[in-house]
């Protein structure tokens, strides 16, 4: 791997307003269409399914985003992209049917899966390697704002008529300007790869791509279900989507101090932490649900949740360049499509089955289950280093 690579700011700006076109329709989206659908009588199940249409169009389009790039360039695919993503939340309201939806979620996570796949791409590139874990943190924080944009939004102006269709749809188009300064030489530019690439990338990360799908879970179910999970156990729309807000805000702002430790401590270790913290957390929410103490809690699940995804990234451009990194990148995106998949529809049926806590204790499971894996392969080399030392 080529070392000490300089930070290209050029090209970390622009994507960190990819990134914003990206999370804002993310995360306005989700909650918006799962309120709606909540008050309309639809069950949690069913919501989850329709939800999971997004990642569904993510899987389908990820393996095919290098050689669209190598194609018609990384820019323009973005910018098209950014301009169907747009498109997509006013049809939202367009064709305002439970039906129509499962298409128009499809299609949207086909572009904003191209966006978050050459926005991962352009910044791992463009970080430098000196202070990447910190670099990326920003960025995590940068995401994360965009996503806790659109939550809020909604707790202002509600959940009717075309406002938050038409807004979200605004800050998309806005959003497009910035891509027309992305540099597409070097390293920056997307190399062509086949759509088979994760097989051959998995063996050689496997332990990033299991906390990628751990955070998709978490990620997807909490963004389609933690506001009908507010609902469900009494809270009102506006408190019910700030839910969502407080995990986000903690990803905002404290994902610096998790690059800092990125930096400076091995990122195995990193992980296994904030999977540890991520888990006990969920586990005491629905102890705390009806309280005060429910807003600090949901700020430490939102740093240490989230915060897997930023060391996952970080380990990521540490450790591979060039065509690898693309490789890597587009095997995220893969593994998120599935994790997110999943997590859209068991979280749904968790609920149904378990009653409304059954989500965040099933998270709770997942980032536990996490834990364990990453301590069992850290736990690997001593084991085999001390059979080593017995046998001589």
């Amino acid at each position: 791997m080529p070392q000490d690579r300089p930070v290209d700011f050029r090209n970390l700006i622009a994507a960190c307003a990819a990134i914003t076109v990206f999370g804002f329709a993310f995360g306005m989206t989700y909650p918006l269409l799962s309120l709606i659908l909540e008050l309309r009588g639809v069950s949690s199940d069913m919501i989850g399914v329709n939800a999971a249409m997004t990642p569904i169009g993510i899987l389908l389009i990820s393996p095919a985003i290098p050689a669209l790039t190598k194609r018609f360039g990384a820019r323009n695919v973005a910018i098209t992209a950014a301009v169907v993503t747009a498109c997509a939340i006013i049809s939202f309201k367009i064709f305002d049917t439970l039906a129509a939806w499962f298409l128009v979620r499809l299609i949207q996570g086909m572009t904003i899966s191209v966006l978050f796949v050459l926005s991962e791409a352009w910044i791992t590139g463009s970080a430098g390697d000196e202070n990447r874990g910190k670099v990326i943190a920003i960025y995590a924080s940068v995401l994360s704002a965009s996503f806790g944009a659109g939550p809020l939004l909604i707790s202002f102006i509600g959940i009717e008529g075309w406002t938050p269709f038409v807004l979200g749809a605004g800050v998309v188009v806005i959003g497009i300007v910035p891509f027309l300064f992305i540099r597409e030489d070097g390293e920056s530019e997307p190399e062509e790869t086949s759509p088979t690439s994760i097989l051959q990338f998995a063996p050689k990360a496997p332990m990033l791509l299991a906390a990628v799908g751990i955070f998709a879970i978490f990620d997807a179910a909490t963004l389609s279900l933690m506001p009908v999970y507010g609902l469900q156990i009494g809270l009102d729309v506006a408190t019910s989507a700030n839910v969502l807000t407080a995990m986000i805000l903690g990803n905002m702002l404290l994902q610096l101090p998790i690059g800092w430790l990125a930096d400076r401590f091995p990122h195995r270790s990193v992980l296994a932490g904030c999977a540890l913290v991520t888990a006990g957390g969920l586990a005491l929410l629905p102890l705390v649900m009806l309280s005060a103490l429910k807003w600090p809690l949901l700020v430490l699940i939102g740093t240490a949740g989230y915060g897997v995804y930023t060391v996952s990234l970080t380990s990521l451009g540490d450790r591979f360049s060039g065509i690898e990194l693309v490789n890597g990148a587009s095997s995220f995106g893969i593994v998120w499509g599935f994790g997110a998949l999943f997590g859209s529809i068991a979280g749904g049926w968790t609920m149904l089955g378990f009653g409304p806590h059954g989500l965040p204790l099933m998270l709770a499971l997942a980032y536990a289950l996490l834990t364990l894996g990453i301590v069992r392969r850290q736990l690997k080399p001593h084991r085999a280093a001390a059979r080593t030392d017995a046998s001589v």
